[in-house]
């Protein structure tokens, strides 16, 4: 067997350059006991937790590979629910940083989550139009709402009934009663796609924003509350008022009693009327309930600078009046945003923005002319618009990245941007040999030179009449070449020249030779020995030049579109090609022989660099992905998946250990060569795929769904069941020796690992488990529950096995004893933990009557309570004399 060519593998280890992704949500957190003061932020995979104060990152939420998508703080401050792209929920502490549960029960995106009032539940919505209520205490998915036939945009719980209220892109907006679990009722009135619901003035109104310029407001009526059985009926006469004051003559349908409208009524009242066209983006309330924040996707005109505006915020009156308090003007396009009031009264806004900055305002609602202030702006971290060029210094410590409105030097072992120079649009970069200066190629054609320990840019040269695409340094050091959108390249030297405000001379560049072509010039590359001078031209062909004479030598043609990207291996014998047409082709510098041609990547490539003094290369592309090939042997080594928009540069060190990314995504990546190594046999055979359970169509299902995690928990179950069959085997061959010889039957301890998955996947991984394990299953069931251990985990597993394999159980008369005893026990041992509970409820109530009485105070829900008491007995006089009159 002939020897097996290893390579080492490259390893994200870090993740800068980003503030706040787009796809998620910002929301406020409590952290160090202190409100408004810090937010969290989606960060590609991971939540950051920003100080708007400081303007300090504080702490990181790390994720795995995919996308955040939506964020919900819990209601005690101490818990953050994260939604990810491929349908996944974790909820970290923000304690310790840790994520220790974890929800699987969507098929797409979250869109939406929200807790209860008592942080209990969790409910989630998703592009697979399906609302999911988990229980957060005990780990596990309640049941799974399926009504909506598009993505869910917007979900709510309601405080004091147990109800639940759902937005899409249906145009719908969804009652659920969450005791039944059913829809009972459907608003109908958007004519498009609904983005963003608010429960105002104590949950009596409902404010619904859609794709066009009207907020919606519905009145909300309780019906248990009108039928109360202590209040008279109303008379029925010409001129009387409505039962509630707060009715409108839309109301009087609202007190029918119809199969659908048993538990309230909720009717249109009017719209507010927004000043732009666009859609809403998202609507938001405050916890009071009396400021409400509307984000809208208008952009003004050019003339107005085109920025972003929110309505903030709308106050409720006493009179059930709106009123509009103020609009923030961002300075850029707004993506998410958050509000808070402060116990003083003043109202805290912090905005997301689309370019990569976190901005916070404050104002007072209650000044005659409320104006918003900023108070703090984040953007040091990152660039504003993508970052189309990087490049490494020659002592593999500094990066380069350059966008189109800035040059940042980084520095690699800390990761901290340690200059920042304004720049045209950025497309082409590098390093002056000795790393004191940059030069930064434009869209405009004009060079750029920079000075790193001041930050000055010292020279600036209109060097082509178009875009310049691409620049390559001299092997000799001594200069570069540039090719751009003007259909020549041009070759400059570095030359030393007088400054005028300096004694000293300082560096600059000089044109020696131009080489005009007849398409447009993508990319240019020198060979290692400096003879030979690459170039991909529009007409999707590479032409190779001598340097020195300027005459052609070879063309490389086959690529059925532009050759975006090249490179030449660091010995010259291999010249590897990427092209918008996916794929990659190794050549032959020597003959222009075409080796090999792959396929890439499933979008155009954008970058292709080789490793020094190697022949592997890595290749990035529109598909998200940068990849890494072997030209020798033409195999796909390795993909590295992390971005999650397209990847448009990389840059390798010059010794290779360290690799950086850019993207869409707005985050640079830094990826570092380890010492781990990589068989590509073993690679090929960690891909597997899981095929999902077709699931029963209807109004509610289980929450969960099957995936690798279940599958591998099933397994982990079927062999603690294996063992304990043999352990069963050799006990009875025990007994049988121990009868024939008259010795005592010495029986050990015998156990079974049930904790084989998350409590949030038990169901699951039981779907998966076969029929076969069930009864061996059910008999160590029975013996736990002897013992009385995790009563709560055997009960919940055994009634739905039940409810899964109740035909064949039943139609089995070997299952028939241990079904009688498992009834038996399980009925004994929840009447013992029911009375544990009752007795502990006893004794927590007898001593909060016992504080009461001794220090002369009464807890917070106590005196909620009953000022709520209050309140409707005052309702109900009130009803009583409009009743007489």
């Amino acid at each position: 067997m002939g020897l097996t060519k290893q390579y080492l593998r490259y390893a994200s280890t870090a993740l800068f350059g980003v503030i706040a992704s787009q796809k998620g949500n910002l929301v406020y957190v409590t952290l160090r006991g202190e409100k408004g003061r810090y937010v969290a932020v989606p960060a590609c995979e991971h939540v950051f937790i920003w100080d708007t104060r400081k303007g300090e990152k504080v702490l990181i939420l790390q994720g795995t590979k995919q996308e955040v998508t939506s964020l919900c703080p819990s209601p005690d401050g101490l818990h953050l629910a994260v939604g990810y792209e491929n349908g996944s929920i974790r909820i970290f502490c923000l304690l310790s940083g840790e994520g220790n549960v974890i929800f699987n029960g969507h098929k797409a995106a979250v869109t939406a989550l929200k807790y209860d009032k008592l942080g209990g539940r969790l409910v989630s919505g998703s592009k697979d139009t399906d609302v999911i209520v988990w229980d957060v205490i005990s780990e596990s998915g309640l049941y799974r709402l399926r009504g909506h036939k598009d993505a869910v945009t917007q979900v709510l719980f309601l405080k004091e009934k147990n109800l639940l209220v759902s937005s899409g892109k249906d145009t719908l907006v969804k009652w659920w009663d969450l005791d039944t679990q059913h829809c009972f009722k459907t608003l109908v009135g958007h004519r498009n796609e609904v983005w963003g619901l608010a429960l105002v003035s104590e949950e009596k109104r409902l404010v619904t924003g859609a794709a066009d310029s009207e907020l919606r407001v519905w009145n909300i009526s309780y019906l248990q509350e009108a039928k109360d059985p202590d209040e008279p009926e109303p008379k029925k006469s010409k001129g009387l008022l409505p039962a509630s004051a707060e009715e409108t003559p839309e109301a009087d349908e609202a007190v029918d009693e119809t199969p659908e409208e048993r538990l309230l009524s909720c009717s249109k009242v009017g719209s507010i009327m927004r000043e732009g066209r666009d859609r809403v983006v998202s609507l938001a309330a405050d916890k009071t309930g009396r400021i409400l924040a509307c984000h809208v996707s208008h952009v003004l005109s050019a003339e107005e600078e085109e920025e972003e505006r929110p309505d903030v915020g709308i106050e409720w009156s006493l009179q059930e009046e709106i009123r509009r308090v103020t609009s923030i003007k961002a300075s850029a396009k707004i993506k998410s945003f958050d509000l808070i009031l402060s116990p003083k009264g003043e109202l805290k806004a912090t905005l997301m923005l689309q370019n990569n900055i976190i901005e916070s305002y404050t104002l007072n609602p209650s000044a005659q002319i409320p104006q918003a202030t900023r108070t703090s702006k984040i953007t040091i971290g990152g660039h504003r618009s993508d970052v189309r060029t990087m490049s490494f210094s020659s002592d593999n410590i500094a990066i380069l990245s350059a966008a189109a409105e800035s040059v940042k030097i980084w520095n690699r072992s800390t990761l901290q941007c340690i200059r920042t120079m304004a720049c045209e649009y950025a497309l082409c970069s590098l390093f002056v040999p000795g790393d004191r200066q940059v030069i930064v190629g434009t869209k405009t054609g004009k060079l750029q030179l920079y000075d790193l320990a001041s930050g000055n840019l010292l020279e600036t040269v209109d060097a082509h009449g178009g875009a310049l695409w691409s620049m390559s340094l001299s092997s000799d050091q001594r200069g570069f070449i540039t090719g751009g959108a003007d259909k020549c390249i041009k070759f400059w030297e570095f030359e030393l020249v007088k400054d005028e405000n300096n004694v000293q001379k300082r560096l600059s560049m000089k044109q020696t030779r131009v080489l005009q072509l007849d398409e447009d010039v993508l990319c240019v590359r020198y060979s290692p020995n400096q003879k030979l001078l690459a170039v991909s031209l529009l007409d999707c062909t590479v032409k190779v030049f001598y340097t020195d004479t300027l005459k052609f030598f070879l063309s490389l043609y086959g690529h059925k579109l532009p050759v975006l990207c090249m490179d030449i291996s660091s010995d010259g014998t291999l010249i590897a090609t990427g092209s918008a047409d996916r794929n990659v082709k190794i050549w032959g510098l020597d003959f222009g022989d075409c080796h090999r041609s792959l396929f890439a990547h499933d979008d155009s490539m954008m970058y292709l660099q080789f490793v020094p003094k190697s022949h592997l290369f890595f290749t990035s592309g529109k598909d998200h992905k940068v990849k890494q090939w072997d030209a020798d042997k033409f195999e796909h080594i390795q993909t590295m998946e992390g971005h999650h928009q397209e990847v448009w540069c990389l840059a390798l060190s010059p010794n290779g250990d360290y690799l950086v990314s850019s993207s869409h995504d707005k985050s640079l990546r830094l990826w570092e060569r380890t010492r781990e190594p990589l068989i590509l046999e073993e690679e090929r055979e960690m891909v597997r795929t899981v095929v999902v359970a077709g699931e029963t169509e209807g109004e509610a299902g289980l929450a969960g769904k099957k995936t690798i995690e279940t599958v591998k928990a099933a397994e982990r179950i079927m062999e603690a069941l294996e063992l304990y069959r043999e352990e069963m085997a050799k006990l009875e061959e025990h007994k049988a020796i121990c009868r024939a010889t008259g010795k005592e039957v010495r029986i050990g301890t015998q156990g079974l690992l049930l904790c084989c998955f998350l409590y949030s996947e038990l169901e699951e991984s039981l779907l998966v488990l076969p029929f076969s394990y069930v009864p061996d299953l059910l008999t160590l069931f029975n013996e736990y529950l002897q013992k009385g251990s995790e009563v709560e985990l055997l009960c919940r597993a055994l009634l739905f096995l039940l409810r899964i394999h109740f035909g064949r159980i039943t139609s089995s008369g070997l299952l028939v004893t241990v079904i009688e005893n498992l009834k038996k026990t399980t009925i004994s041992k929840v009447s013992e933990v029911r009375d544990m509970l009752g007795f502990n409820m006893a004794g927590l109530q007898f001593l909060q009557r016992e504080i009461e009485a001794k220090d002369k105070v009464s807890f917070f829900a106590d005196a909620t309570s009953r000022f709520e008491e209050k309140r409707r007995k005052k309702r109900k006089k009130e009803k009583l004399i409009l009743a007489v009159v």
